[in-house]
């Protein structure tokens, strides 16, 4: 996967955030799936280790293997919907998302964390999440408008 060399204007990324924030969502759902399988086969392996495999049902392992695959597919189609879009991801469990916008010819981030209703925070690239500042009128010159 290549990366993609979009900017959002803060309209665009308020428009497409009903879409990634699904996505996102997808991914984290996944990532859980993923968490707890691991979990499982964790336990599976204690239990080889203990009894010599004598006390594992083959079906069980199979879906597991099935729901994992599952998981792995969504989450991997999920983030690369996400990227491909030009939002990076930024932190799955947090559920940080940035979308790259120009403002008088310099890159910013406009960025947002899940639960947040829309995007009203940004950040310079070098400052990252902790240099979070809200979104108001000065940013833009005057307007809400980034170019």
């Amino acid at each position: 996967m290549r990366p993609v060399n979009r900017t959002f204007t803060l309209n665009e990324a308020q428009e497409i955030l009903p879409v990634v924030r699904r996505l996102l969502e997808s991914a984290r759902s996944a990532r859980q799936q993923l968490r707890e399988k691991e979990e499982f086969f964790t336990a599976v392996q204690a239990r080889i280790i203990l009894h010599g495999g004598l006390l594992l049902d083959p079906i069980a392992l199979a879906a597991a293997r099935k729901e994992r695959e599952r998981a792995e597919s969504q989450l991997r189609d999920a983030v690369e919907e996400i990227t491909s879009a030009g939002v990076q991801l930024k932190d799955i469990d947090q559920g940080l998302l940035d979308f790259p916008c120009l403002v008088d010819g310099r890159m910013i981030l406009l960025c947002w964390k899940l639960g947040e209703e829309s995007i009203e925070f940004w950040h310079s690239l070098e400052d990252g999440f902790a240099g979070r500042k809200r979104i108001d009128a000065t940013l833009f010159g005057g307007s809400r408008r980034a170019q």
